[in-house]
This record gives structure tokens, C-alpha cells and sequence, in this order.
């Protein structure tokens, strides 16, 4: 790379780039034209006779940036040399996230000019195997129709990058919202979750269960509508439509795995979602997971065997009759949950404001009141205090009391961590926690999680013990 001299009276070095990576990259992929380079090289190089900075690939592409040629992900992939952006008829225009199965992507149709999302499944993924389950999670997609489900418009390859279109939605996913603006209030929520849960009924409808819901797979717009997406763990619940290579493994996310499916996870039932769109709720009014911290093998037990801390002492704003719609909806006994997407959508009723305008503010407006994540309370665990309104009969199997100030209240990092990969796939210490055949692992507590009064009968054992081996000692010592 050659550099020439600047006009000015510095005499300031900057670099030509007609042979940079970026530069022949970015006319390669024609995203930009010769005629732009030149313009963005002219403006840096006035702005760097006065600020004395030579002109590089990084400063040209912020430039270009800045002028509205590229976006931040295209100048970072000219950078990093890639030149073709295109997927079939598609053209790729930014990255949107990233699930187990691929990255995703905002398209245009190079012919329609219709705005979509483009999953892709990467190359190094690309076994016989992750190419069944893609194409599977293509057909099942491909019979749904529900305005709360994203919807698939097209399916294809590319030389070998298969990928799946579907509609684009606009605005953020609820994890994406609630670390952005805080916890939601009642009406917020619950609209979100009504929606939700109507697109999962028409999917149950149609005998399949999602297996993965959570915030991060309910996409919400600006003005408040509510779709569920990514579908790549959806099952058949009918034992004759059974043809998933993944029936009898634990799948889905810890934070939201329902209690079934970790002892149980070859008799998928809907209650399972049900179950996991609580602790969505839960996460929406509350901005916590409901165990947070810990490993995938620890949350799996607590879902079965703990109860997550009282809503109310993390957001005093709820209502007891809220609290208990919650609880229904994260019942351990899938026969004691509340059985079916209707009848949620009936509990959450009056929650829900009709009014389109006023949600959509609301979701638009800052948090009342901050929500801390990713960020453990460094103060010391205090004892119980009476905090929040009192517990009602009702609620009070389902939720522990707990002081709010108990370190690891921070946002758990594995909502993502294993996203819609199987668990036996994500972590050696997922499974097994269950035997296949029904059999308890007993669970093996650290000493200091133990009981006064079991520490107590430990001592008192020990010492015990320890009094009789002396009295044996001395009385064969004195035996002739």
C-alpha cells in the first residue's frame, strides 16, 4: 500500500486505498460505486489537513457510514473482506441475531423489493443431520398462518448455504425490550403474553408445541404487536406424527424449561409452553429469570423442586390476582397448571387494554422504576424482611420468600447460552440428570446448604462415634 503526500503545509501522509482490502471489496460487492469512494476520500482528506490523521480503511469506512452509503455491519464485512452479499434472489442488508441453528439476516428481494429475515445455516453446520432438523423446522413453519406466528414466505440454497425467509418484524425482541427499558407493568405484559399465547393455540391446534418459548422468541413491534418466532425445536405432541430425530432429549432453554420436560421429555404436551410463557411473564413484570444463576444441571433441578421468589417482592406494583395467574401458568403438575392457551388469554383479560395507542407508549416510554442486569448485588444476603404486600393463601405454595437482596438476582446469562440447541448438545452437565428409566438422581447438597439441626445430628453422631471408639480403646487397653 502506497501514500502520498497531502497538499497541505503539514505535509500529512494519508493512504490511497484504490488497493485496500475495503476498497476493492467495497467496489466488488457494488454496494458502493467509484464515485462514492472518491467523494468520502475527498472529505477526509479536507478534515485531515486540519486534525493531522492520515486516512485508513477504518476512518473511510465510518465515513461512508456517516454518509448513508453503508451500515456499520457492511462496512465491517467489506473490512473483513467479504464482497458477495447476496442469497438467491435475496439481497442481504444487515444482521439481525443469531439462534442455535444459524445466523439471521434482513433481506431485500432483489426483484419485489419486499423486506424479510433470512436464516441461514452455516457451512461448518451443515451435517446430514443439522440439514434434516433445518429442513424440518422449513416445513413446520411452512404450515403455519397466524398473525402472533412469524410467517415463512420461501426456502432455499445457494451453492450449499441452505437458508429459510420469513417475514421481517420490526422493532425488538422482549429481552431485547425489558434490558433496554426495564420491567413491563400488568397491562404491558399481559398484552404480550395474550398474543403470544394465541399463536401458540393455533399451533397446539394444529398438533404442535414450540418447546423454546421464551422473551427472546417473542418479537414485538413498535406499536405492540406481538409475534412468536424461531420454531426450530417445534414438535409434533401426537405420538403418530413423532418423526423429530430429537423425541425423548431434553430440549430448550434452562430458564424456561417446564418440569416435564426435563423428566419427562419424550411425552411433549402444550402445558409445556404454557409453563414456559409464565416464566416469560414472570421475566416481563419482574426483569429476573425466575432461578437465576447457577449451571443448566442446577436450574433443571430447581424447576422441578424449588419455587422462584414471590413476583411481588421484585415488582410491589403487582397485583395478588396477577400473581396468581402467574403461579397457574408455572404450576410444577402439569395437571394443576392452567391447561390451555384460551384459558390463559381468559385469566389475562383484564390485563388487556384495547386501546393500541396507549401500549404502544407505554412500551416506547423509559422504565418507572431501572432494572439492574448482568450485575450481582455485591451487598451481603440480609435476613427475611417484610417487604411488599402479604402473601395470600392461595400463592403461598408457589413462590418462596426471599429477600430481593440475595446475590445472583441479576439477569441470568444463559436465556442465550444454550438458545435452541438440544441441552444434550449444549452442556456434559445437562444430562443425565434423570435416568431413562424414571429414577431419581438423588440431588447432593453442599454441607453449608444443610440444616442447623441436620449439622447438629451430624455433630452430635461424630462425637457419639468418637466416645465409643475411646471407651473400646481404654477397655482393651485394661483387659488382661
Amino acid at each position: 500500500m502506497r501514500t502520498v503526500a497531502c497538499d497541505s503545509s503539514d505535509s500529512l501522509a494519508y493512504t490511497t486505498l484504490n488497493k485496500s482490502v475495503f476498497h476493492q471489496s467495497a467496489l466488488a460487492s457494488g454496494l458502493v460505486t467509484q464515485g462514492e469512494l472518491d467523494e468520502a476520500v475527498e472529505l477526509l482528506h479536507a478534515s485531515s489537513s486540519k486534525q493531522g490523521k492520515p486516512i485508513s480503511d477504518e476512518r473511510l469506512a465510518k465515513k461512508l457510514v456517516a454518509l448513508g452509503r453503508l451500515n456499520k455491519w457492511q462496512a465491517e464485512q467489506l473490512r473483513g473482506g467479504r464482497t458477495k452479499f447476496g442469497l438467491g434472489p435475496y439481497h442481504i442488508i444487515d444482521s439481525i441475531g443469531h439462534g442455535g441453528m444459524g445466523q439471521v439476516y434482513k433481506a431485500e428481494h432483489s426483484i419485489m423489493g419486499r423486506v424479510v429475515a433470512v436464516k441461514v445455516l452455516p457451512q461448518e453446520k451443515s451435517t446430514p443431520e443439522s440439514i434434516a432438523s433445518f429442513t424440518r423446522e422449513i416445513r413446520t413453519q411452512a404450515q403455519l398462518d397466524h398473525e402472533n406466528l412469524v410467517r415463512a414466505y420461501d426456502a432455499g440454497h445457494d451453492r450449499n448455504v441452505h437458508f429459510l425467509v420469513t417475514e421481517y418484524v420490526p422493532g425488538l425482541d422482549l429481552r431485547k425490550l425489558i434490558r433496554k427499558q426495564g420491567r413491563l407493568s400488568m397491562r404491558s405484559a399481559a398484552s404480550i403474553v395474550t398474543q403470544a399465547a394465541k399463536g401458540l393455540g393455533y399451533a397446539h391446534s394444529r398438533g404442535l408445541i414450540h418447546r423454546d418459548v421464551k422473551p427472546g422468541n417473542l418479537l414485538v413491534t413498535p406499536d405492540g404487536h406481538t409475534k412468536v418466532s424461531d420454531l426450530g425445536l417445534a414438535g409434533y405432541f401426537s405420538e403418530s406424527e413423532q418423526t423429530d430425530a430429537r423425541g425423548g432429549k431434553v430440549v430448550g432453554t434452562p430458564d424456561y424449561l417446564a418440569p416435564e420436560q426435563i423428566t419427562a421429555p419424550d411425552r411433549p404436551t402444550p402445558v409445556s409452553d404454557i409453563y414456559a410463557l409464565g416464566c416469560t411473564l414472570y421475566y416481563a413484570v419482574t426483569g429476573k429469570v425466575p432461578f437465576p444463576g447457577g449451571t443448566a444441571r442446577e436450574k433443571a433441578h430447581k424447576h422441578c423442586q424449588q419455587l422462584p421468589i414471590d413476583p411481588r417482592r421484585l415488582n410491589p406494583d403487582l397485583s395478588d390476582e396477577f400473581v396468581e395467574v402467574i403461579a397457574d401458568m408455572m404450576a410444577k403438575t402439569p395437571a394443576e397448571r392452567i391447561p390451555n392457551t384460551a384459558a390463559v388469554i381468559a385469566r389475562l383479560a383484564p390485563w388487556v387494554d384495547g386501546d393500541a395507542a396507549a401500549l404502544s407508549s407505554e412500551l416506547q416510554a423509559p422504565a418507572a422504576v431501572p432494572v439492574a442486569f448482568d450485575a450481582p448485588s455485591q451487598r451481603r444476603p440480609v435476613a427475611p424482611t417484610p417487604l411488599g404486600p402479604p402473601l395470600i393463601s392461595d400463592t403461598e405454595p408457589n413462590f418462596l420468600v426471599q429477600p430481593i437482596d440475595d446475590p445472583g438476582q441479576g439477569e441470568s446469562p444463559s436465556q442465550m447460552s444454550l438458545g435452541t440447541q438440544p441441552m444434550a448438545h449444549g452442556s456434559s452437565e445437562t444430562l443425565p440428570l434423570f435416568p431413562s428409566d424414571g429414577r431419581r438422581i438423588e440431588w447432593n447438597p453442599k454441607v453449608s446448604e444443610l440444616p442447623i439441626l441436620v449439622k447438629l445430628l451430624v455433630v452430635v453422631g461424630i462425637l457419639f462415634a468418637l466416645g465409643t471408639l475411646a471407651v473400646v480403646a481404654i477397655y482393651s487397653a485394661l483387659s488382661p
